[in-house]
């Protein structure tokens, strides 16, 4: 009879501690709602609901047909990729980059485990803004660090730029911002990004060790209004900026992206040869094909503009029957409050309605739902009557004391 307990034994504690921080947005997405019914109205993830775009299926196709022997071969990641992606985004970001500091990914997630783990030592703190990208804490986790949270502001869910200089301490060594930001679609303007710099640079003098700012800005080509995207690196120069394709081209399980220094990083050939090596280890470099389509890849998009006319639509309806819902500045996302503080009980009387959205307590802030903007017209046509019953039926339910 074995003498140990394989339930326990079978993963490490730090795999355990991140599968329990994640366990609270899987608790959401793992009911498995019926979304191939006719009715369904999917608003639940940024998920392609048509067929993905022709151009993007024929640069897919054309890449992946072999044009040397070495295609399949071992070797560092392919120049050409990496030069076009230095070229549009020092475009895109005003930033003049070298094409040694962009280092291919396979998303951006995939580039914050590749940063985290370059610049983690275990017992470090990484702090997060709340509501934050639910699979933050867990990738932390992962590298036996601790994360600790700052709240955004209510409403406006600006940055608490105090809030974060309170939380700064010795063991910090890493803050993560998300801009666009994921869920309320908020876009940091420079004033907030310059203050958020200056408490960074100073914490760093103090404390003798350098904080590094992770920007995750996979939102970054999502953009409402004539916004042009201003990262947290022109005026930080200890900044990784992490992108990806999945959400420009709406293909999400199509996993490609880059992580990039600015020319001002600190001991920045040091950082160089650590990234290439775990980027080399860690496997976090995409396929070849997706490699090869990337010079091509740079210059396709959705369309955000349907995106812009869907959201002042949903925004302008949802207003008129009564829900607070800020008009997001880009991202796929509304992040409207509920009509009660509980937002898992309002969204499952929505998915018993077939209209599936994500509860706030899936991004540490109960009391708003999600809707993905990547919903089809005719799916927001469905849900608006069901979101205006939504509104009558736990408005009336509050007065007489009883949810109907």
């Amino acid at each position: 009879m074995s003498s140990f307990n394989d339930a326990e034994s079978v993963t490490s504690r730090r795999t355990q501690s991140a599968m329990t921080a994640a366990a609270g947005v899987f608790r959401f997405l793992m009911r498995q709602p019926d979304l191939t019914h006719p009715d369904a109205c999917d608003f639940l993830a940024g998920n392609p609901q048509e067929m993905a775009m022709p151009e993007y299926v024929r640069t897919i196709q054309r890449a992946l047909e072999p044009d040397s022997p070495s295609y399949y071969a071992y070797g560092r990641p392919w120049r050409g990729a990496i030069e076009s992606v230095a070229a549009a985004l020092s475009d895109r970001l005003e930033l003049k980059l070298d094409p040694d500091d962009v280092f291919l990914t396979r998303g951006a997630a995939s580039g914050l485990f590749l940063a985290l783990r370059t610049v983690i030592d275990p017992g470090d703190e990484v702090i997060a803004f709340s509501p934050p990208w639910f699979f933050y804490e867990a990738m932390v986790l992962g590298e036996s660090a601790h994360m600790v949270r700052v709240p955004l502001s209510e409403e406006k869910f600006d940055l608490d730029v105090g809030g974060l200089a309170q939380a700064l301490t010795p063991r910090t060594r890493a803050v993560i911002i998300n801009t666009p930001h994921n869920p309320s679609g908020r876009v940091y303007p420079e004033d907030q990004l310059r203050e958020l710099a200056g408490v960074l640079e100073s914490a760093s003098q103090r404390n003798g060790r350098r904080i590094y700012l992770l920007s995750d800005e996979a939102y970054a080509r999502i953009l409402f209004d004539g916004r042009r995207m201003v990262t947290p690196a022109r005026y930080y120069p200890a900044t990784f900026m992490l992108h990806s394709y999945s959400k420009t081209l709406l293909a999400p399980s199509q996993r490609a992206g880059y992580m990039a220094m600015p020319p001002t990083m600190p001991a920045r050939e040091k950082l160089r040869l650590a990234l290439m090596a775990g980027s080399l280890g860690a496997g976090v470099a995409p396929d070849t094909a997706m490699q090869r389509a990337m010079p091509e890849l740079e210059r396709l998009s959705i369309d955000v503009g349907a995106l812009e006319r869907r959201r002042d639509k949903v925004v302008r309806e949802l207003r008129q029957m009564g829900y607070q819902v800020a008009s997001p500045e880009g991202t796929f996302y509304l992040f409207p409050r509920t009509p009660i503080p509980d937002a898992v009980e309002f969204c499952d009387w929505l998915a018993e309605r077939r209209v599936y959205t994500l509860p706030g307590e899936a991004f540490e802030r109960p009391g708003y739902f999600r809707i993905s903007l990547t919903a089809t017209d005719a799916m927001v046509d469905r849900a608006l009557p069901v979101f205006r019953e939504a509104m009558q039926v736990f408005n009336r339910s509050a007065v007489q004391g009883v949810v109907e």
